[in-house]
């Protein structure tokens, strides 16, 4: 073969190539309904979520046109709202986002999910579990994330999550913590170590 039919089956092949990678463009598509093409092979969804499944690191999404679909995340996915990242377990069923994607080979990946209009009441009222009121004694803060952990009285230490919708009064007290201070909460156990906050007492 000379470098002249090389030529050609090279431009062949990336010819079926760009024609296949079409394809799957228009069928993604297809599947979210909302999807707005964005930079590069990222897009964006948006819709109501249905769910967030933190084991299975899953937040189900309903889109505005009846078609559901699940985004994968992981602990680099930031939740942002107000300019002020937190966890994804601060989502509640029924906010209404919009999700940056990646499409890989497990599914559609997100890395940052922006809250458009939070349920009404999503201080933490529709998340499962208990609320259960907590006492110890604060140690690290990351006004960043929302996030401080605290020593409780059998030496173990909590990760406590602000709600991206807080009242005024405990932003105010968020704001203010400092190491040292001992606080008593009311919150929802996500797991042995992590508690997501309903209030400062």
């Amino acid at each position: 073969m000379n470098m002249h039919q090389i030529g050609r089956g090279a431009v062949a092949a990336g010819m079926l190539a760009a024609l296949t990678a079409c394809s799957a463009v228009n069928s993604i598509g297809n599947v979210l309904g909302g999807m707005i093409p964005g930079a590069g092979s990222q897009s964006q969804v948006s819709g109501y979520v249905s769910g967030v499944d933190t084991r299975a690191q899953v937040i189900g999404l309903q889109q505005p046109n009846g078609q559901p679909v699940n985004l994968l995340f992981d602990n680099q996915t930031k939740v942002v709202y107000n300019n002020q990242s937190y966890p994804v377990t601060s989502l509640d069923r029924g906010d209404q986002i919009t999700a940056r994607i990646q499409n890989t080979s497990n599914g559609y990946y997100t890395d940052l999910v922006q809250v458009d209009q939070p349920v009404n009441g999503s201080a933490g009222t529709t998340t499962s579990g208990a609320v259960q009121a907590v006492q110890g004694t604060v140690r690290q803060i990351d006004r960043q994330n929302g996030l401080f952990t605290m020593d409780v009285n059998n030496s173990t230490r909590l990760t406590v999550s602000m709600p991206y919708s807080p009242s005024r009064t405990d932003l105010t007290k968020f704001q203010n913590l400092r190491s040292g201070d001992v606080v008593r909460i009311a919150g929802v156990f996500l797991n042995n170590s992590r508690v997501e906050l309903r209030q400062f007492y």
